[in-house]
This record gives C-alpha cells, sequence and structure tokens, in this order.
C-alpha cells in the first residue's frame, strides 16, 4: 500500500456536514491500490472497561481522476460529535490511517489518535438557498436582448441586429424589451434571470460602473426595474443582478475628484494610487482590473469604500427585492469584504443568492461564511474540451469531471452555477463547429449534471458568434431565423429535468461505466434510478445498463417503456435518459 498517497482532512470537502446530524466523509488512496476501506468510528466518550468502543462501516468507492481513487460514506451522528479512522486493505495488507499516522492494529486506548469532529454545530453547515437547486438560469445581457422603447435610446443607436456588433456599439436594448419577452422564457422553462450591469456606466457591457445607485437611462428608470421585477416574480422567475465591485468605472465620480484633486482629494484612499499624479500611458499607475486604465480598482478595506458598496449591496435588495448578486472578479476583493457583505444582505433577506466569479478552485470562499457557489468554469472546460472540441477522451473527461465534483461538499456542488457559455466566451453553436448534435450533448450534460444550470441568451435558437463582440449580436426573434427544433429540445429537456427531481440535485450522482465510447452516469433516489447515456463518437453502439434489480423502466426522452434486457441502441452523437424502479 502506498501510503504516501493516503489523505484525508477532518475539513472542507473531505469532512463536512451535510445535513442535520449527518456528516460527509471522504478519503484520497492510490489509484488502483486499496481494494477496501472501512470507517472506524464513536463518539469519542464511548467507553468501557475494554477502551473505547467504536463502530464499522464500509465506504463506497465514488470516484477516481489520473492518481487517485475517492472513497466516501454518509454517517448519522446522533450525539453530534465523533473521532474517526480509517482501516484500508489492498491484496497484502491492511492498515489503520489516524490523524496521528498507520497502525497495524486498531488503537482503543486513546481516541487521541483519531481525527476529530469535535462537534456537529449547525451554524457552521454550509448553507445555500433552496430554492436555487431547481432554477433553470438565462443570462441577458440587456443591451442586446431586446428594445422596446426606443425613446431612451442613446445616441448613435444602429437598428435592432442590422450588423456585427463591435466592442462600441449600441443597439438599444432594454428593460421593456424584457418584459416584452417574458412569456417566452417561461414558455421555455425558465426560472431565473442573471442580467450582466445595469447601473449607469459608459460601456455598453456596463462593467465600468458610474454611479452604482441609479439605473443606466438606456435601459430604462427604477419604476421600470421594479416593474420588471414584479413580473418576473409573478411568473415564477428570480432575478440576479451583477455587482462590480472588484473596480468602478472611469467616470465613477470618487475617481474623478481624485483626477481633479489628485494628492488632495478626499477620495484617494479609496483606490490603489502608486504615486501622482495619476496617469494611464503607458500604464496606469494605479491598480486596475488587468490593465485597463478605465477601470480602477476600489480600495475594499477602506471602511468607507465598504460602508458604501455595502449600502449598494442593501439597497437592491431592500427597493426592488432582487434575488440574487453575481460578484464580478470576485477573487481579487479580500475575503473580510466578503464576510461583511454575506452577513449584510444575508440579514436583509435570508435566501438570495450569492455567486462569486472565480475561474480556479474556491474552496476558501465556500465555507459558508462568503458565497454560497461560484460560477462552474472547470466544468465548462472539461465539457467543451471533451464534446465540442474533441481535445480529450472519455476517460480524461471523466477524470476531470470526479475531479471538480470532489473539489467541493456535496452541498456545494448542488447550487453551483453551470454554464456553457457567457458575453465572455464562444457560443456553444460556435464551439461545435455548427454541429447541432454536439451541442445538443453538451446541454444534457449542462441540465442533468449536480448544479444550477445556465443559458446564455440565444444559445437556445442556435446563435452563433466568437468572443467578445462576436458573442453579443442582437436577438434574433424571427423565428424564420431561429434553429426551433434546438429550441423545442432544451424546452423538453428543461421539462424533464423540471419534472424528475432526482435530476434537479435531489439525486446522488455518479459514474458507472465508461469505454472508450461512451460513458454512462445515473442520478440515484431511493427505489429508483436515472441513468444518462452519452455517445459522442461518429459510430452508433450498443450499450446494457448495469442494473442487477428492477420492477419497471421508463425511456424519459422517448416517453416511452422500456426493456431493461434488451441491449440499447445508442446512435452517433446521442443520448439516452433511462428510468429505473425498483423495491
Amino acid at each position: 500500500m502506498l501510503k504516501e498517497a493516503v489523505f484525508h482532512r477532518p475539513k472542507n470537502n473531505y469532512a463536512y456536514l451535510y445535513k442535520e446530524n449527518t456528516l460527509h466523509i471522504r478519503l484520497q488512496t492510490k489509484k488502483d491500490d486499496v481494494v477496501k476501506a472501512t470507517l472506524i468510528y464513536a463518539d469519542p466518550y464511548n467507553w468501557d472497561d475494554s477502551g473505547w468502543i467504536y463502530n464499522k462501516a464500509d465506504m463506497r468507492l465514488i470516484a477516481s481522476d489520473q492518481l487517485f481513487d475517492y472513497w466516501q460514506i454518509e454517517i448519522y451522528c446522533k450525539t453530534r460529535r465523533i473521532r474517526y479512522g480509517f482501516q484500508l486493505s489492498d491484496t497484502k495488507e491492511t492498515l489503520i490511517y489516524t490523524e496521528k499516522g498507520f497502525y497495524k492494529e486498531i488503537p482503543n486506548d486513546d481516541t487521541a489518535y483519531y481525527f476529530c469532529f469535535p462537534f456537529l454545530n449547525p451554524i457552521d453547515q454550509f448553507q445555500a438557498p433552496e430554492w436555487v437547486k431547481e432554477t433553470v438560469w438565462y443570462q441577458i445581457f440587456p443591451e442586446r436582448f431586446a428594445n422596446g422603447n426606443e425613446t431612451i435610446n442613446p445616441p448613435g443607436t444602429l437598428p435592432w441586429g442590422s450588423t456585427t456588433p463591435t466592442p462600441t456599439d449600441f443597439f438599444g436594448g432594454d428593460f421593456q424589451g424584457i418584459i416584452n419577452h417574458l412569456d417566452y422564457l417561461v414558455d421555455l422553462g425558465i426560472s431565473g434571470i442573471y442580467f450582466t450591469p445595469i447601473f449607469k456606466a459608459f460601456s455598453n457591457h456596463k462593467y465600468d460602473t458610474i454611479d452604482y445607485m441609479e439605473i443606466d437611462p438606456q435601459f430604462g428608470d427604477k419604476q421600470t426595474f421594479r416593474k420588471l421585477v414584479k413580473a418576473c416574480h409573478q411568473r415564477g422567475i428570480r432575478i440576479m443582478l451583477d455587482a462590480v465591485f472588484n473596480h468602478s468605472g472611469y467616470f465613477f465620480e470618487p475617481f474623478q475628484d481624485v483626477l481633479k484633486n489628485q494628492e488632495k482629494s478626499i477620495y484617494k484612499e479609496w483606490f490603489h494610487i502608486e504615486s501622482f499624479p495619476l496617469r494611464t500611458d503607458p500604464a496606469p499607475n494605479y491598480d486596475t482590473f488587468a490593465y485597463v486604465g478605465s477601470m480602477p480598482k476600489l480600495n475594499t478595506e477602506h471602511p468607507e469604500v465598504k460602508s458604501y458598496l455595502l449600502k449598494v449591496a442593501s439597497y437592491w435588495i431592500e427597493e426592488f427585492d432582487i434575488d440574487g448578486w453575481r460578484l464580478d472578479v470576485a477573487n481579487e476583493v479580500d475575503h473580510q469584504f466578503w464576510r461583511d457583505f454575506r452577513r449584510q444582505v444575508k440579514s436583509i433577506k435570508p435566501d438570495v443568492y450569492i455567486l462569486g466569479e472565480i475561474w480556479h478552485d474556491s474552496m476558501p470562499w465556500l465555507q459558508g461564511d462568503q458565497f454560497d457557489a461560484v460560477m462552474n468554469y472547470p466544468l465548462t472546460s472539461a465539457a467543451l474540451d471533451f464534446i465540442a472540441k474533441e481535445k480529450i477522451d472519455v476517460k480524461e473527461f471523466v477524470q476531470q469531471i470526479s475531479n471538480v465534483l470532489l473539489s467541493y461538499p456535496q452541498n456545494v456542488n448542488e447550487v453551483a452555477f453551470n454554464l456553457l457559455g457567457s458575453h465572455d466566451t464562444p457560443r456553444v453553436l460556435t464551439h461545435c463547429n455548427n454541429q447541432v448534435e454536439k451541442a445538443k450533448l453538451l446541454y444534457i450534460l449542462l441540465l442533468t449534471m449536480p448544479g444550477s444550470p445556465c443559458i446564455y441568451y440565444g444559445d437556445e435558437i442556435g446563435m452563433t458568434g466568437e468572443g467578445d463582440p462576436g458573442c453579443r449580436e442582437c436577438m434574433v426573434w424571427d423565428e424564420n431565423e431561429q434553429n426551433v427544433e434546438l429550441k423545442s429540445f432544451l424546452k423538453k429537456l428543461i421539462h424533464v429535468r423540471k419534472t424528475e427531481k432526482a435530476v434537479a440535485n435531489q439525486g446522488e450522482f455518479s459514474f458507472v461505466k465508461t469505454s472508450d465510447n461512451y460513458f454512462i452516469y445515473k442520478l440515484f433516489q431511493q427505489h429508483m434510478e436515472i441513468y444518462i447515456i452519452i455517445n459522442p463518437s461518429n459510430q452508433a453502439l450498443e450499450v446494457s445498463l448495469p442494473v442487477t434489480k428492477w420492477n419497471s423502466a421508463f425511456d424519459l426522452w422517448e416517453e416511452d417503456d422500456f426493456n431493461i434486457n434488451t441491449p440499447i441502441k445508442c446512435e452517433e452523437n446521442s443520448f439516452k435518459i433511462i428510468k429505473v424502479n425498483y423495491s
């Protein structure tokens, strides 16, 4: 047994309170090394004359990546405190793994040998809003969704969809246009809208805020926004706004004051300034987003800046009843700010959704004191590399997804913000080289993987485009120019997710079968399993489900009874969704 590969930490994604009195414990071992893992556990005060009285329970191998196997067990802790270790067996030996190291026999003379979860305090449980688990999001770039009030068009507005956009074009998208098309979103099955920034700004993308307390006039006024939020809520649609708190825009009043008064400005501490006078060329002498001089970085550690931004966060919840904040460039803002941010907004609306834009390992932000979720870009990359770009094979894809899911506790994964594209990336169909069947497989993954899925506006009708500005073309409303079949496909898939709760984060996810050409994963609930078969290859396959017991089976996509004993024919670049019931 390779001892160096065995790893556990009684915290974060290796040991966590999943729900009341229920603990999830995970263990890492060398791939294909350990054949059996058993948890040794008990209350630390459970003793008799013979020593510590412990229990034993077998762990389940839940996933593997290139280097490691991962084991997991769910245990109910009646006394809400636990000491535990692991009994590991390979083909040659059995060892006891504890916090103090490895032993040949189970130590029972002192619980100090063992890993400790001191007490299952409910307040320490990671808790995100329950509604997010069932939400299907739709991202809207407001300037390009619909023009419903031409009287507020900014100067130089171009006719809708009249040309390929540039970074500086305006086409007049606004709130009234969104209101006019809400029934379209309801018909599709959308239950949440994520808006890119709506606050007063210079650009068409609005990530260069001028005034955080005002709506950009090209979108409408506060009365229209209140009308929009109310209309969405009446239709069961939640609203999430984009908070750009890492940096402001060049024309943000405090930054303009610094430009005007330099060292004498009362706002000079609001920013990270290296020296005076301020300059933008050849490079800014103040911190910015990337090296963009028009986006000066805010000093969120400064009490006045923090107070101002927390008032902004509170205002839009209190006054307009928004349901979530997406936090731009969240990893560059100090952790204490986000702790205070969470405390503030949750005190106003406890089930508000806090989503951070972070592209890398995000465990430091997902411990219950800062964010509810992050944007799941690792899943995005794995799915696109596998299905669209064909850069990785089945084995690598399964390993990458397993690694993503094991990076966080299960209750974190259930509310992760899953996406395939956004206002910053090429569109899904463009990634797929216009192969619609490939795009459909990506949407199967998006809508059936753990997490909260998001569709970027226009992707559902087959819009194409490279990265910014190509991915920001005007929404196509003429059905004759839409891929209506793709839209119907997504509508049906969203319906499956809504009607089969196991697909909407109420089922336990696991890969169950892989080959060179296809893979199968399942979503398990008591007495029921839903199997997803993905064949991304260019040849038809016959596969069988790894099912040992059943009462009935149903093809959820074809909406027909299914004979479990019959080999499943899976055409090239296609899928199957089979529901199996048993007692």
